[in-house]
């Protein structure tokens, strides 16, 4: 890490290099991961110009396309079907009024946690209140607001066949603070008050730090219940931002400190998954590690779930 914060800000000074992270390389010796653009022109130029070593650390380069946030125009079916209340969470959901420029949005309503006693489901700041321009709708998002089951995306951009379940509860956590998160009160009777999530069931009230190799899952819109392993730590990643559904470019957030998970073939995580609670891969009441908000087609990105809750003030809810 201390060799990670020595280059990280000179060579991602270079727009092809997208981040860094702590990793293990193939013979099981720890190493710096850079991730480098595979579209851009010049990235075997980049790849030659990095060091093989620094400071006696191996340096390795990994090979994906950009980092996008995961929310999602229309299109796929899974973990999308509108649900009898109270609803589990790891469904398709989003801000009611997600529909802009032609297009609708949405992502995934993670879990259920508890702020001063009262209950909100948990999301990201891109899934629930990313439109801060009225631009192709006429308004931003509000405190107030209603969410969704499922999102937009999951009835043909027309609310009216979707259920309000809770109301945002605006905290702007992008583009000033670290993490990637939003919350929204539960109405009363539309979500299950032990915050049971899809294919997952109930989990802990606790949290767990990542480490390499550990063994996670998640339950989100598009891919449903899947399994992977955390791949870095530590990781330094850059992430753009629409100003709405289908918007223009809003800012691009450098993130700090992230966990990174194997991703190959989007298989993890895909557009639409944003705002999954990412929980190790045990039977009973497991922990939740982060919250997954961004990734490529061969890596996921996670914000450490105790920054998350910190950042709120909240507890999760569960066992």
């Amino acid at each position: 890490m201390a060799v990670q914060r020595e280059v990280t800000a000179d060579w991602m000074r270079q727009p092809e290099v997208l981040g860094t992270a702590v990793g293990i390389d193939a013979s099981g010796n720890t190493s710096l991961l850079v991730y480098v653009d595979q579209d851009a022109s010049n990235a075997g130029e980049v790849i030659r110009s990095l060091p093989r070593t620094r400071r006696g650390v191996n340096v390795q380069v990994e090979l994906t396309d950009k980092f996008r946030s995961m929310a999602k125009l229309a299109a796929g079916t899974s973990h999308t079907a509108i649900q009898t209340p109270p609803i589990q969470l790891g469904t398709s959901g989003g801000w009611r009024y997600d529909l802009a420029n032609g297009f609708c949005c949405g992502g995934t309503l993670g879990s259920l946690v508890s702020i001063s006693g009262v209950q909100h489901i948990l999301s990201n700041y891109h899934v629930f209140e990313s439109d801060i321009v009225p631009g192709g709708n006429s308004r931003v998002a509000m405190t107030g607001d209603p969410v969704i089951q499922p999102g937009l995306i999951d009835v043909s951009c027309n609310a009216a066949n979707a259920q309000d379940v809770a109301l945002l509860v605006k905290r702007s956590s992008l583009p000033a603070s670290n993490v990637d998160c939003a919350i929204a009160a539960v109405i009363p009777g539309q979500v299950r008050t032990d915050g049971a999530i899809l294919e997952i069931g109930t989990i802990s009230s606790q949290t767990v730090a990542a480490f390499i190799n550990q063994p996670v899952k998640k339950s989100g819109r598009t891919t449903g219940l899947t399994r992977s392993k955390v791949s870095g730590l530590n990781a330094t990643i850059s992430v753009q931002y629409d100003n709405e559904c289908a918007g223009g470019v809003a800012f691009t957030k450098t993130f700090t400190g992230q966990i990174v998970i194997a991703n190959r073939g989007s298989r993890f995580l895909n557009s639409g998954d944003s705002g999954s609670l990412m929980v190790e891969d045990i039977t009973t009441n497991p922990r939740a590690v982060g919250l997954l908000f961004a990734g490529s087609s061969s890596t996921a990105i996670a914000n450490p779930i105790g920054e998350v809750l910190t950042f709120l003030g909240a507890t999760m809810v569960g066992n």
